[in-house]
Formats: structure tokens, C-alpha cells, sequence
């Protein structure tokens, strides 16, 4: 049997290696035709082109996000980019080692796949999950310092790295999320970013956290102030732009009128700080040389969204028009500065009742009013 078998494929050698060089030559053809003529044109179709400069627009997709809502909430606010959360389970706010969720992961990896041909860029973000999401990553302080950044780089950046960033060409890769505790741990992040760098060629930037500074405060050029501290953080030199939550305290009113947010955010009213936000974004991007991105922008459907934007229920009265009022302020302020790179809508991807930063379609009309 074999000896009939050796004496066919001998006599038909020919004919088998034009098929085989026939197959191989289709499915180079087809990842040709596919991975860079047809989604280079989607893209390219995607692409934000203002007289201000490339923007990206963005949403924050919330950690549960279900594929159908995201790829709804894509469409529906016209969006070029989505920052695609990664589950990362810490296990406590002290806790020296952090795991990706394999399920979370699993699902970024699906939506990715179906992001690519629609041409919509991705900022791939590892997400702080701490004691089943009960916890926020803004009070994380572990114990052991050089243990956690050492977790951090070999057991959550390289793998997703390796399995997401790289295979995908995500648009770009968050190193680190709003981690105040511990984010004046200036060479430990510049080791992350240095890290991060020679496993990945593609963008990465790092996302602060929202700060204030008041005028009355006698301490505010000091060296242990937060705004100070991002202004001399080393590790923004590192990264392509600096992202920034910016969940900042406006006002002390329930509702305002766009023109109050505006002015708020020339000179905050809430504790008569006057914080000069504008001012801050922009000499923080002049520091370093980076663009401003916002990489949170939300604001809780309620009444005194603007008093705390970031708690999800600052009051219990439902108020859509006043989350549509911060969009537009900030549309008006930032959306022709060329040093603002853009937003990302925080958040998308899951509406129900306990999902008070989902936009509301007043926020929608405002949000798909961007660049243009």
C-alpha cells in the first residue's frame, strides 16, 4: 500500500507542488487583500482630520460591556476609537500581585477581531479590578512596591502585549490607570515604560488622575502637591501622549447653565478654588511635549454632576440635560486646541439603571457634534 502510495505521489510531484504553491499563494493574496487593502481603507475612512489637527474620539467601554451594545454605541456616537478594558483581579488594596481575568480577556481579544475590519482604532487598557470591582483603583497602595511593578510588567503588560497589542496593531497600550497611591514612584514607572518599549513598537501613554489646586492654597507650588508632582513626573516624557481622567470639580450648583461649565473651567467656582483647568492641561502638555488626551470624560446623569463627576450617584435626582451641559462645555473649551488630542467617552458599552455615566441622547447629539 504505501509502496502504490510513493510511486503516485512521485508520478503526480509536479501537479501536488503547483497545488500546494497555488494554496499558499491564495491566502497571501487574501491576507493582502484583507489585512491591508480593504481594512487600511477602513481606517483611512475613519480618520479625524481637523484644521486643529488628527483627533481621536473615543469611549470608555465598562469592564462588563456586552460585543452587540458596544458595537451599537460605536456606531451610534460616531467613533473612531474604543479604549478596550482588560479585567485585571486584585484581590485587595494592599495586595503585591494583580492576575488578568481569562474571560476579560477572551472578549477583548473577540471585539478586537471585529474592530479591525471595521477599521476603529483600539487603546488597550489594563483594568484594576480590585476585591471583585468593590474597590477603586485610586485608594490601590500595595505593600510591596518592587513586587507589584515586577507582577506588573511580566504577569499583566507582556502577555497582553504578546497575545493582544502585537497580533491586533492596537492604535495603543495604557501602562498604568489612575493609580494615585503610588504614581510619585517616578523610577519604578520610567523601568514600566523603559519595559513596555522594547516589547512593543506601537503607542503607549499612561493615564493620570483628575487633581485640583486652589488659589487661596499657600502650598500649592509646594513639592508635595498632585499637580506639581504630574508636572515632574519623568515617566510622561516616556509616553506618546499623556491621558487624563478628567473627572475635575466645577461648581458647587445642582444644575448649570453650558456658559457657567465654561466658565468653570477657566476658574472653578466649587470652594472658590478658581482652578484655571485650561491652564493646567495645557502647561502640562508644554512640559513635556505630549498632547492631551482625555482618556475619561463623563459625568453622572444626576443632579450635582458637577460638584463630584467622579461619583456615579452625586444625588438621586436623574438630570440628562446636565451631563450633556459638561460634554458641551468641554466641546467649547478643548475641541480646537490643537495640544488636546480628544476624548474618550466614559462609559459605554452596558445601559441599565446602575449605569449612571451612559450617555443620555441629549449627551449623544453632543458628542456627535465633535469635530464637525
Amino acid at each position: 500500500m504505501f509502496k502504490v502510495l510513493s510511486i503516485h505521489l512521485k508520478s503526480h510531484k509536479l501537479k501536488y507542488i503547483a497545488l500546494v504553491l497555488l494554496i499558499i499563494s491564495a491566502i497571501l493574496v487574501k491576507q493582502v487583500l484583507i489585512d491591508v487593502v480593504y481594512i487600511g481603507k477602513q481606517y483611512e475612512k475613519n480618520r479625524i482630520i481637523t484644521p486643529w489637527g488628527e483627533k481621536i474620539k473615543s469611549g470608555n467601554l465598562s469592564v462588563d460591556y456586552s460585543l452587540e451594545q458596544a458595537l451599537i454605541d460605536i456606531e451610534a456616537l460616531g467613533l473612531n476609537t474604543v479604549n478596550v478594558p482588560v479585567r485585571i483581579d486584585i484581590s485587595s488594596l494592599t495586595a503585591n500581585s494583580a492576575t488578568i481575568n481569562t474571560e476579560s480577556k477572551k472578549k477583548a481579544n473577540q471585539l478586537i477581531k471585529k474592530l479591525r475590519y471595521q477599521g476603529i482604532n483600539v487603546i488597550l487598557e489594563p483594568y484594576p479590578y480590585i476585591k471583585n470591582g468593590e474597590l477603586y483603583e485610586t485608594q490601590l497602595n500595595p505593600y510591596d512596591k518592587d513586587e507589584w511593578f515586577r507582577n506588573w510588567k511580566e504577569g499583566v503588560l507582556k502577555p497582553l502585549i504578546q497575545d493582544i497589542a502585537k497580533p491586533y496593531k492596537v492604535y495603543a497600550l495604557c501602562i498604568g490607570s489612575n493609580f494615585d497611591k503610588f504614581e510619585k514612584e517616578y523610577a519604578l514607572w520610567n523601568d514600566v515604560a523603559n519595559f513596555v518599549r522594547t516589547n512593543y513598537q506601537g503607542r503607549i501613554t499612561y493615564k493620570t488622575n483628575w487633581w485640583y489646586t486652589a488659589a487661596w492654597d499657600t502650598e500649592k507650588n509646594g513639592l508635595h502637591d498632585t499637580y506639581t508632582a504630574k508636572l515632574n513626573n519623568p515617566v510622561l516624557e516616556k509616553v506618546d501622549f499623556i491621558s487624563v481622567a478628567a473627572y475635575f470639580e466645577l461648581t458647587d450648583q445642582d444644575t448649570n447653565t453650558v456658559e457657567n461649565l465654561v466658565s468653570s473651567i477657566y476658574s472653578t467656582k466649587i470652594f472658590s478654588r478658581h482652578q484655571n483647568i485650561y491652564e493646567e492641561l495645557k502647561k502640562l502638555s508644554t512640559q513635556w511635549n505630549k498632547p492631551i488626551f482625555f482618556g475619561e470624560l463623563g459625568f453622572p446623569k444626576r443632579n450635582k454632576a458637577m460638584v463630584h463627576p467622579w461619583n456615579p450617584e452625586p444625588s438621586t435626582i436623574l438630570n440628562e440635560q446636565e451631563q450633556a451641559n459638561g460634554f458641551q462645555a468641554y466641546k467649547e473649551v478643548f475641541e480646537k486646541e490643537s495640544w488636546n488630542l480628544g476624548l474618550s467617552v466614559f462609559a459605554i458599552g452596558k445601559n441599565d439603571e446602575f449605569k449612571n455615566y451612559y450617555p443620555s441622547d441629549q449627551s449623544i447629539n453632543v458628542i456627535n457634534s465633535w469635530y464637525k
